[in-house]
């Protein structure tokens, strides 16, 4: 079993206020979990309008897998717009 997690650092340019972030983070996540059946949660910048931080996990049987998973987590984020990607990690645990 392979345990991969991704930290991944966004700036919300369009963000006005908490409210319209959570809107934006929601969507997202919500297309994340069901497009790449990936877990997705907010872990840090909370209280800030205008950045957040995603981590997503994904367990496979399957290194090679999960890798690709996690790119294309990536790569989603990337082209959504509303988001911009600042920085991400990957991590096996």
């Amino acid at each position: 079993m392979v345990v991969l997690v991704s930290e991944v650092e966004l700036f919300l340019p369009e963000a006005q206020s908490l409210k319209q972030k959570r809107s934006v983070l929601t969507s997202l996540k919500e297309r994340l979990h069901n497009r790449f059946n990936v877990s997705v949660a907010e872990v840090d910048h909370n209280d800030l309008w205008q950045r957040s931080t995603l981590a997503v996990a994904v367990v496979s049987n399957a290194g090679e897998h999960a890798d690709q998973v996690i790119d294309k987590v990536v790569r989603f984020i990337e082209s959504d717009g509303r988001a911009q990607l600042i920085d991400f990690s990957v991590e096996e645990r």
